[in-house]
């Protein structure tokens, strides 16, 4: 993750900072839009979330207190990202657990690219005008950065990273 952090300009550090600040404290209702383009782009996700019984919708997924309870640690996770640009390395244990558990729940690491695509939408509807295409480069750059992280969960035991 030491590479990575180099992947990230000084400039491109201060838009990600920014842009994150701008979205204000509350970031439930940005990763609320972020969760249903993600079941927009791969609707077949909404089945690992079946905590007491499976939704019968997206908008009953998203408005349930166990999912509200994950949308606040998926932002919480992007937080720290966020907090740490100058120290990412500090994160490397914590996302390659993070990797694991999603591979433990079914979550295929091609999934990543719809997660991906879904924080870009929700950072482009959130900022408006303010989401330029430097903005959005420096996101990906972090964003792959996290993603190859823990990534690096489901390589540990000899598996290939295309499970």
């Amino acid at each position: 993750m030491e590479q990575g952090e180099e992947r990230l300009t000084a400039n491109d550090k201060g838009l990600i900072r920014d842009s994150w600040e701008r979205l204000g404290k509350n970031k439930l209702p940005h990763g609320t839009v972020m969760f249903a383009r993600l079941f927009e782009l791969e609707p077949e996700l909404l089945k690992l979330f079946h905590y007491n019984a499976a939704f019968s919708s997206v908008q009953e997924c998203l408005s349930s207190p166990e999912f509200i309870d994950h949308i606040s640690k998926v932002m919480l996770v992007i937080d720290a990202a966020v907090s740490h640009l100058d120290d990412l390395h500090c994160l490397v244990e914590y996302l390659v657990n993070l990797g694991r558990k999603h591979k433990a729940v079914g979550v295929k690491t091609q999934s990543f690219n719809a997660v991906g695509e879904s924080l870009l939408y929700m950072l482009e509807c959130s900022l408006g005008p303010a989401y330029s295409m430097e903005l959005r480069e420096a996101w990906v750059t972090l964003y792959a950065i996290v993603v190859e992280t823990m990534s690096s969960g489901w390589t540990e035991n000899g598996e290939s990273k295309s499970d």
